[in-house]
């Protein structure tokens, strides 16, 4: 089924739960190219992000031009590692998933009526703002040894399943407590996190399912 604007984030969300559970086997079974598994699906993940936005289709008009694009995003992400360039990584990434999470909430928010693939647009949003913490996590911990108790001082993309974990558990205020911030710019994205994640749910989410049901009402 071709992506479109009545199912693409059916389309991003599943590329999102995969790029999670990727991280989290390649944290539970370590292999070699583990870390390369990690960045092969966050470039899926964009690669599916930009495709199913209008603004974006001219890039993916054919499967050849998808997967052409999908080889060259993971070429420059290869080469930024190599050359060690972690911090510039980081913050391609940010902006990327920044720029996603605001084009997904313009569809989802200012866009025609409220269907199914704005429920599950809802729910992508949710998850595309814990990545964007994140990489915001993974970027300090790169910039300030030490920034977080209980997270060691590793590449980003050896501590991604660790972070992606700590920013969920953070989003939906359970604070396991066994990562912790220490540094000021740490606790400062840790508490706005917190604060975003509560008012998501409670604003953003009961709208939407409750226009939803209006509008089944309403027929």
């Amino acid at each position: 089924m071709p992506v479109s604007e009545q199912n693409n984030f059916l389309y991003l969300t599943v590329a999102l739960v995969l790029l999670l559970l990727v991280g989290a086997l390649v944290e539970q079974f370590p292999t070699y190219l583990g870390q390369r598994l990690v960045q092969a699906f966050t470039v899926i993940t964009i690669a599916a992000g930009v495709a199913g936005f209008k603004k974006s289709k001219f890039l993916f008009k054919t499967s050849i031009g998808f997967l052409v694009a999908v080889i060259l995003v993971m070429f420059f992400s290869v080469l930024l590692d190599v050359g060690r360039l972690h911090f510039a990584h980081l913050i391609l990434l940010i902006i990327y998933f920044t720029w996603a999470t605001w084009l997904a909430l313009k569809q989802v928010l200012f866009t025609g009526e409220i269907d199914g693939n704005k429920i599950v647009g809802a729910v992508c949003i949710y998850l595309l703002m814990g990545l964007v913490w994140t990489f915001c996590y993974l970027f300090i911990a790169e910039l300030i040894p030490d920034a977080f108790i209980g997270l060691q001082q590793e590449p980003w993309y050896d501590n991604f399943a660790d972070v992606a974990y700590y920013s969920y558990v953070t989003l939906t205020t359970l604070g396991y407590g066994d990562i912790s911030p220490v540094a000021p710019v740490a606790r400062f994205l840790v508490y706005m996190e917190a604060v975003v994640g509560v008012f998501y749910m409670a604003i953003l989410v009961a709208s939407l399912i409750g226009a939803r049901m209006s509008d089944r009402d309403s027929d």
